[in-house]
């Protein structure tokens, strides 16, 4: 096999770059971090959920860099993250003292504190508004001034709820299972490799870390009829959750030496799933189990889907790929994927030409024969 030497690689690298910076800017105009921050809301919260970076000016530094490419954000947010050194540990976060904003349930029509529908666009009609072409900073804060006007002390209590979960009341009716804690150390997949079988809280992790549309993709093919019967929606919230840590000297047992240090916005998911269960004699009940999820900011399909998946992987079922945790987990991340389908894109010469090579000799050999 001959080998041709390539010159100027160096040189055309850089010249790429500074097209792609050619690219963004061309226009002679930026795109503001802050804007970005204000508003691209749903970018920013799959961003920090697929990074696992809770940062909403790095997320919106990130998308800019990336030109909205939500997984190069992802990326280069995962990339940043790497070299933070960790210097605290969170303490545990009850997810009943949610501040919420957003809580509804589709299994219960009345419930405890009443649905609160919150910011959705589940009840738009989905239509492009030609009006947003012509919007001003102006107009938005003469809307914004009479909004806050009429409802800014609803909004205000609304905010401020902290309520008792919708499936614990199930639970006191014996109709579930109670949730046993498991007070065992996390594993963590930033720090060690997936292993399988894999934990709970490894497949948890990688769920919320998950690239959004493959997680919903794979839940969608469940509902489908690839392993379960259809779900239902328990409770889903949208919130935000004190974060505390201890102190540096503390033992870690007493929560007067924990400090308060901010709260995250996530939304949380419990499923209820129904399984046919085999009794005795044969006989058959309906039993309900729960999919749980959890993820960074409003990304509530998400969460649903990753609860769906997370009762799929509590029983294993080589028959289904969706049961099957080493085709979910390995599958369902952006940058593994993404990576590995851009590096295509690589020189593969030496290896390609190898197999012409292995061609071409099957070819002749093939024309000799024929001779013969």
């Amino acid at each position: 096999m001959g080998y041709v030497a390539v010159k100027g690689g160096t040189l055309a690298i850089e010249e790429s770059i500074k097209r792609l910076k050619f690219e963004r800017v061309k226009q002679g105009r930026t795109l503001e971090v802050e804007k970005i921050q204000e508003g691209m809301r749903g970018l920013l919260d799959q961003v920090m959920s697929e990074s696992s970076l809770y940062d909403e000016t790095l997320a919106a530094l990130a998308i800019k860099q990336a030109e909205g490419n939500p997984e190069e954000a992802v990326f280069l947010l995962r990339a940043y993250r790497s070299t933070v050194p960790r210097k605290h540990y969170a303490r545990v976060i009850e997810s009943s003292e949610m501040r919420i904003e957003r809580r509804i349930s589709a299994s219960f029509k009345d419930i405890p504190g009443g649905q609160i529908l919150g910011a959705t666009t589940d009840y738009t009609h989905r239509l492009l508004d030609m009006h947003l072409i012509s919007e001003t900073d102006d107009t938005v804060q003469e809307w914004l001034n009479h909004y806050l006007d009429e409802d800014l002390e609803e909004e205000g209590q609304s905010s401020e709820l902290t309520l008792p979960k919708v499936l614990d009341y199930l639970r006191k009716e014996g109709l579930i299972s109670a949730c046993e804690n498991n007070d065992l150390e996390p594993d963590d997949v930033t720090r060690e490799s997936l292993a399988f079988p894999s934990t709970r809280s490894q497949r948890l992790q990688i769920l919320t870390r998950g690239q959004t549309g493959a997680v919903t993709a794979l839940a969608y093919a469940v509902i489908r009829g690839y392993g379960a019967l259809h779900p239902t929606v328990g409770e889903l919230r949208v919130g935000k959750l004190p974060v505390t840590i201890d102190h540096p000297t503390s033992d870690g047992h007493n929560e007067d030496d924990s400090y308060y240090i901010g709260e995250v916005k996530v939304t949380e998911a419990e499923m209820l799933m129904p399984m046919q269960v085999e009794k005795e004699f044969g006989k058959k009940e309906l039993e309900f189990e729960i999919g749980y999820g959890l993820c960074f900011g409003q990304n509530e399909t998400k969460a649903i889907a990753m609860g769906i998946l997370d009762n799929c992987l509590e029983h294993p079922n080589k028959e289904f790929p969706s049961h099957d945790e080493e085709f979910v987990l390995y599958h369902i991340d952006s940058v593994e994927s993404s990576g590995f389908i851009s590096h295509l894109k690589m020189p593969h010469y030496v290896t390609f030409q190898s197999k012409l090579d292995s061609m071409r000799k099957t070819k002749k050999a093939e024309k000799q024969e024929v001779k013969s």
